[in-house]
């Protein structure tokens, strides 16, 4: 999950219904809950589909964690801000100021929370092996990536996971690219063997007549949060509120099914 253009118009204001782009930090307001008054800036890693990427027009964001992001702002009574980053300074920008949270499938893990602050989780996600459809390669659980080409973008869970299965004695070729596109792109033309991936993530990948198909899935414990800066009680508060609204009216579900055709949010509450 990457820095791309910066789009100031009011064609495509109009177009993401009070959603603009920015990038760079700004000075916060007094008495202000979000950074720059009247709006909240997401950061987005705006290349991992279907939570965050770019419409066929290259320049309209779309997906689950885009629509989730409008939807808590209009709750706050604001405007949204997305603020395309690339996933491995993503951290660094919510720290310096750059944006107010992090909505861009963080997983919620004790590290991260030792170092930020975080919403209620918001979805469930889980740990994924994927093929291609005609690959030679035969597994039934993760020691038997032993041997192969292994594939995952950098600084995820997925990273982590490889690094753990590693850590266990499965020796492996690592392949660790900065985002998940490359992933995929590099298993179809065969530079790559597997990729280990998120479920949510998969999902996209492997619907109609793609050329994927997931051979192993682990439990969906791992929970997606919305990330704010250490110490940004007041906002996190104002977000789990905002969360726990667009819950109870439906609006979670009703996001979930447009983009994953189905109710996977319900389980996390």
């Amino acid at each position: 999950m990457q820095t791309k253009k910066i789009f100031f118009t009011a064609m495509l204001t109009a177009a993401l219904a009070s959603g603009v782009f920015a990038k760079g930090s700004t000075q916060q307001t007094e008495g202000s809950l979000t950074i720059e008054n009247g709006v909240f800036a997401v950061g987005m890693a705006i290349e991992y589909p279907p939570l965050e990427y770019y419409d066929a027009d290259g320049k309209t964001p779309i997906g689950f964690d885009v629509q989730l992001a409008k939807a808590l702002a209009d709750q706050l009574g604001l405007k949204v801000k997305y603020v395309d980053t690339a996933w491995d300074g993503i951290f660094a920008g919510l720290n310096t100021g750059k944006y107010d949270a992090v909505i861009s499938g963080v997983t919620i893990t004790p590290d991260r929370i030792g170092a930020h602050n975080f919403t209620k989780p918001y979805i469930g996600n889980a740990m994924t092996i994927v093929l291609l459809k005609d690959s030679g390669v035969s597994l039934t659980k993760p020691e038997d990536i032993a041997g192969y080409r292994v594939c995952y973008q950098a600084e995820t869970t997925a990273n982590i996971y490889a690094d753990r299965l590693a850590e266990q004695g499965v020796a492996f070729t690592p392949f660790e690219y900065d985002n998940i596109m490359q992933c995929f792109e590099d298993l179809r033309h065969g530079r790559v063997d597997i990729i280990l991936v998120d479920s949510l993530v998969a999902s996209n990948y492997v619907a109609g007549d793609s050329p994927f198909k997931i051979v192993w899935q682990g439990t969906a414990d791992e929970k997606f949060g919305i990330c704010l800066k250490k110490g940004n009680n007041a906002l996190t508060d104002a977000l789990n509120t905002a969360l726990d609204k667009l819950f109870a009216n439906g609006t979670m579900t009703r996001i979930s099914q447009n983009i994953f055709k189905q109710d996977l949010v319900s389980s996390v509450r």
